[in-house]
């Protein structure tokens, strides 16, 4: 008899491992002296299959008892948790990275569908704790699910925040981090919301650059050099703050407060420039990327190369 809950650990190990199919259990079924028995293919098929929502739950549960034990742990010998760092300094608080990604299928599985990138199978969303690279949060998802699916990215973070113990969630603050299909005004609006209910949430999002966009990258000339994350300076590259250049329907697509920055800069030898960068009379083109930052941030102190800095992923 094998207890299902220590085939799921079984499950985990393979995965951690590089194992891609249950059959690569054998890896660790060849080695009884350090994983002791473990089940055959057939028996983790059953147990996979049995693995309702209710299950779903108390896996995830489970995962949380056991990070919270495993955090304080290190809290006992380190003092401190890994902090995501920008230009020397730690971010206090957590950073929450959400992005979907494409995971192929060579075969009819269930839930397999064309992606928008012309391949076949699942377009997970994903989220994960930056400063240790914890994977707090998945959603399995067909490849033609949408993404900018704000219900999605809702429910992904939903589950990402309560993977962190109660005792951090509260009080400490929470940076999200997406790039452009997390910028709908119906998960921004629910970040900040969360903070009614106790929860320090931030958002730095990526932006469509649209004709408005454009238009307000155009008419700013304020452009200060960038840096690295390591503080060096990021060769070709310029900042600029749009907030106060782009039309206010703009604005108004976004929780009150945000700021719109800017970067771009000269694109690698051999990359495809847009017609965007001729219109703009820029020689060498550019690359631009724009992002939101949270309503909480309007008004810190601070310059934009900081806040564009802390909020790349």
């Amino acid at each position: 008899m094998h207890e299902p809950g220590r085939v799921a650990v079984d499950l985990a190990v393979l995965l951690a491992d590089g194992g891609e199919a249950i059959a690569d259990l054998a890896v660790l079924r060849q080695q009884p002296g350090l994983f002791g028995r473990v089940a055959s293919d057939p028996t983790a098929w059953r147990v996979l299959d049995a693995i309702d929502t209710a299950a779903l739950a108390r896996l995830r549960a489970a995962r949380a008892a056991a990070r919270e034990l495993a955090w304080l742990q290190v809290l006992e010998t380190r003092r401190s948790l890994p902090a995501t760092t920008v230009l020397g300094r730690a971010l206090p608080g957590f950073v929450l990275d959400i992005d979907a990604t494409i995971v192929l299928a060579h075969s009819e599985k269930e839930s397999t569908a064309a992606t928008w990138k012309h391949t076949f199978g699942y377009h997970p969303l994903l989220c994960f704790l930056d400063a240790t690279g914890e994977a707090l949060a998945g959603m399995l998802r067909p490849g033609n699910a949408g993404s900018n699916t704000a219900a999605d990215h809702i429910t992904v973070l939903g589950q990402a925040l309560q993977q962190i113990p109660e005792q951090h969630r509260y009080g400490s603050a929470i940076l999200v981090r997406s790039d452009s299909a997390g910028s709908s005004y119906e998960f921004l609006a629910h970040v900040r919301g969360l903070r009614e209910h106790g929860v320090h949430t931030e958002f730095s999002v990526g932006v469509a650059i649209t004709t408005p966009v454009r238009a307000g990258i155009t008419a700013a000339g304020d452009w200060v050099a960038a840096l690295d994350g390591d503080g060096s300076l990021r060769d070709g590259a310029e900042l600029v703050e749009l907030t106060d250049h782009v039309d206010p329907v703009l604005l108004a697509s976004f929780p009150a407060g945000t700021r719109l920055i800017c970067r771009r800069e000269r694109p690698h030898p051999g990359a495809q420039l847009s017609l965007f960068d001729e219109v703009n009379g820029m020689r060498e083109g550019c690359h631009v990327r724009v992002i939101a930052l949270a309503w909480a941030d309007a008004g810190a102190a601070g310059s934009v190369v900081w806040w564009f800095i802390r909020s790349r992923r």
